[in-house]
């Protein structure tokens, strides 16, 4: 479940019939069948039903885990921990986490060693999101693989013949390399892979991949500079 979009694939012509008076004239999308598991084709990619009665499950348990995360005291390491071990089976050694936090699934999220995420790190995880080791997140970062149609018609809430309610989605994965760092509300779009050692920006929204070694800024978030060992010297007088 989400609220972001980002550009779709290019319709062929022999599927399309433009009409400047009628410009909507190809009918709503319906998911092919047969079909595997709503959770399987979610994240293969696919389009899916968001309703399924599966994936519900799993998002209400993720739901509660954060819930209990978020009012467990920072002086209840123990508790704290327990929790994020349900919540992220695929976490590594020394993750630390200043919550609140926000999963859909949480199980869908793999983390590395030593990670740290600050206030309000939301994680929307219909599709795979494979962090590495070392990462730092700024406060308020989303990581968000969720998509939606462009066309209203494909995009907007549908009630079945027994009136429950039902929506088309799918996701494309996150992958974000080892020792990178996040700004303070920098968000991450489906799709997008980023690099060993970046630096990304406050407030940065990423679009597109960014190579390793990058500094990226920017709405859309573009690369302004490689880092490289003359960047050291920067900081010596911080050392003294």
């Amino acid at each position: 479940m989400t609220d972001q979009m980002t550009d779709q694939p290019t319709p062929t012509t022999d599927s399309v019939t433009t009409d400047a008076a009628d410009p909507f004239r190809i009918p709503p999308i319906e998911l092919r069948t047969p079909r595997r598991s709503e959770r399987e084709e979610m994240l293969a990619g696919r389009l899916y039903d968001a309703s399924d009665a599966e994936l519900d499950d799993l998002r209400r348990n993720a739901g509660d885990l954060c819930t209990r995360f978020n009012a467990t005291s920072r002086h209840d390491d123990a508790t704290r921990k327990a929790i994020l071990d349900e919540l992220l089976p695929g976490h590594g050694e020394n993750l630390d986490v200043m919550g609140p936090v926000f999963f859909d699934y949480g199980c869908h999220t793999t983390i590395g060693d030593r990670v740290f995420a600050n206030f309000n790190f939301t994680v929307l995880d219909c599709a795979p999101v494979t962090i590495g080791d070392d990462v730092l997140f700024g406060p308020n970062v989303s990581l968000l693989p969720p998509m939606h149609p462009l066309r209203w018609q494909d995009r907007n809430v549908r009630r079945r013949a027994d009136g429950t309610a039902y929506d088309y989605e799918y996701g494309e994965p996150i992958t974000i390399g080892s020792n990178c760092w996040f700004g303070g509300n920098v968000t991450v779009l489906g799709g997008v892979t980023i690099g060993d050692g970046c630096v990304i920006g406050a407030g940065a929204v990423v679009t597109k991949d960014i190579p390793a070694n990058s500094v990226a800024v920017g709405n859309p978030a573009h690369v302004i500079k490689t880092i490289t060992d003359r960047d050291a010297s920067v900081y010596q007088g911080y050392a003294q």
